[in-house]
């Protein structure tokens, strides 16, 4: 992925700072860091400390934990646009978790400090930032809904279309049977199992970390099951 050919028109981009002017970005520009991750690097740890907070302008980043047993289990996978980070102002916490690029990404980076610095100064980018968090509070407690309620068809099939709405795309690509597994829970067999059932009922198609959705009603059916 190419840098940023400016980082203060860069930054002017992001959601939460839309409503600043180009003075106030020249600001933001002075106390934010913009990092560009690789795919597959991990950039935070849970033995790190310090509150910080993440802004992801491009890619995507998927948090998870490891169990005692050393079984991976997916928080959730971020897109653009989404805050994230060790911070407890914003209830934002990554709660013993690893932060991977699962694609190349930039990452905008500020210190709990700036950060309050600049909801004093200008409370309307508090009232964006209370806007994403709200929507990844209502979309987590879709996640858990379905986990417990959920057999694993259900939350195969209500992933692949929450996929699609992020991708705009019938053509969903970039994920493994792995990373379907551990995102609703389950075993990376039983993950191949269900897909090849909606194969077969001519829902889906499969291919190398692609899955092209060829029915959305009637997977949204077996979603709502």
């Amino acid at each position: 992925m190419s840098a940023p050919r400016d980082k203060i028109g860069y930054l002017s981009e992001i959601e939460i700072f839309q409503d600043l002017s180009p003075r106030e970005i020249q600001e933001i520009d002075r106390i934010t860091t913009i990092s560009q991750v690789q795919k597959g690097k991990v950039f935070y740890r849970p033995e790190e400390t310090g509150e910080v907070l993440f802004i992801l302008k491009a890619g995507r980043v998927q948090l998870y934990r490891i169990s005692t047993e050393g079984k991976k289990l997916v928080i959730t996978t971020l897109g653009p646009g989404t805050l994230f980070g060790e911070m407890a102002l914003l209830g934002q916490q990554m709660h013993n978790a690893f932060a991977e690029a699962i694609e190349d990404c930039h990452i905008c980076v500020m210190s709990r400090n700036d950060l309050e610095r600049l909801f004093l100064n200008k409370p309307m980018v508090a009232l964006r930032v209370l806007e994403i968090t709200g929507r990844r509070l209502r979309e987590a407690e879709k996640r858990l809904e379905d986990m417990a309620f959920k057999g694993i068809p259900a939350r195969l099939a209500s992933l692949l279309l929450r996929v699609r709405l992020e991708q705009n795309s019938d053509d969903i690509k970039g994920l493994t049977h792995q990373d379907l597994a551990e995102t609703v829970g389950t075993y990376r067999e039983t993950a191949t199992q269900v897909l090849n059932d909606l194969k077969v009922q001519g829902l889906i198609e499969i291919g190398r970390k692609r899955i092209m959705i060829l029915d959305p009603v009637r997977l949204q059916a077996v979603a709502e099951s």
